[in-house]
């Protein structure tokens, strides 16, 4: 087998976090640090919360080190670092209030990092399940007179989602994700995050830091609208490698495999994550909360079983 017919399996990173639950342990027996671990960083290069491979040719190497060293594996995506993060968001409690910049305020402002454009697909959810998604000031003084006044009530946009949602999150964009919600989340390999509002929490006694002037900055407004941002993938054809979504930095996909379905890897890469179920790649295999990346020049992909898969390229 040539290294680019060999599935590059990934040893997950979990984090703890102060809003996190149990289902990462619970339901995709992930090692986590303690019960409040409410990510699951599945595809990561990002230094500190990297991971490494388990499997074949590169067993024992980070993600970062296989990307700079090992580059054809990855295709031609002109980057200097491996571009997308994935991760599973168990939040048992709601999270911050937040803001991401763009690539062009990240760099000014952050030290030449990237900026943080993401996405989010929703595992499952309550019933009545509620996430922020932008806000609701008309004008930029509007916005500001409702941070510093406190008026959260009337400047935050709740928005009813359901089990197979998909938000697309802008930079700019106020969001947030609320208790109880199972996210799938796709992003830029940067962690560039502003807190806008954390509900008076605190972490070791203490209010968790705010980036309020920050957040002001890049803060759109008017905020992008609801029917822009979020839309349902239910009803999509089964054993087929669905399309969500293709914008600047990532493509997203989703596949519902039921018996056997065959595609052609024909991406730069492919990050992968087993979201639902259980079965076959290529006779390898594979269980709910599989991280696995198909390398450049793969070519025919057979897939077997009861299965829910999520993938993203550039």
């Amino acid at each position: 087998m040539t290294k680019n017919r060999e599935i590059l399996f990934m040893d997950p990173v979990c984090t703890h976090n102060i809003w996190g639950g149990e289902r990462l342990w619970e339901e995709f027996h992930y090692l986590v640090p303690d019960r409040h671990s409410g990510e699951c960083w599945g595809i990561s290069a990002a230094y500190g919360r990297e991971n490494i491979v388990r499997n074949g040719t590169f067993r024992g190497m980070k993600l970062s080190d296989l990307w700079q060293k090992h580059r054809e594996l990855f295709g031609q995506t002109g980057q200097d670092r491996f571009p997308l993060l994935t991760k599973i968001i168990d939040a048992k409690e709601k999270l911050s209030i937040q803001v991401h910049p763009d690539d062009a305020y990240a760099e000014a402002h952050e030290n030449g990092s990237p900026g943080k454009t993401e996405c989010w697909y929703v595992l499952d959810c309550p019933e009545d399940a509620r996430l922020i998604v932008g806000h609701n000031a008309r004008t930029r003084a509007e916005l500001e007179s409702m941070i510093r006044e406190a008026r959260w009530g009337e400047l935050i946009r709740e928005v009813p989602v359901r089990k197979g949602d998909f938000i697309q999150i802008d930079p700019g964009t106020v969001h947030a994700i609320t208790a109880g919600m199972l996210i799938l989340e796709t992003q830029q390999n940067s962690d560039i995050t502003y807190r806008v509002y954390d509900y008076d929490r605190l972490s070791d006694g203490k209010p968790r830091e705010l980036h309020i002037g920050k957040s002001l900055d890049v803060i759109r407004v008017p905020a992008k609208t609801v029917e822009d941002s979020i839309f349902s993938t239910q009803g999509l054809p089964v054993n087929r490698l669905n399309q969500l979504y293709a914008g600047q930095y990532y493509r997203i996909f989703k596949a519902q495999v039921q018996g056997e379905m065959t595609f052609a890897q024909a991406y730069p890469f492919l990050s992968v994550s087993v979201c639902e179920g259980k079965g076959y790649i290529d006779g390898i295999p594979l269980v709910k909360g599989e991280h696995f990346i198909l390398p450049a020049g793969y070519g025919a992909v057979r897939l077997e079983g009861e299965m829910l898969l999520i993938a993203s390229g550039v």
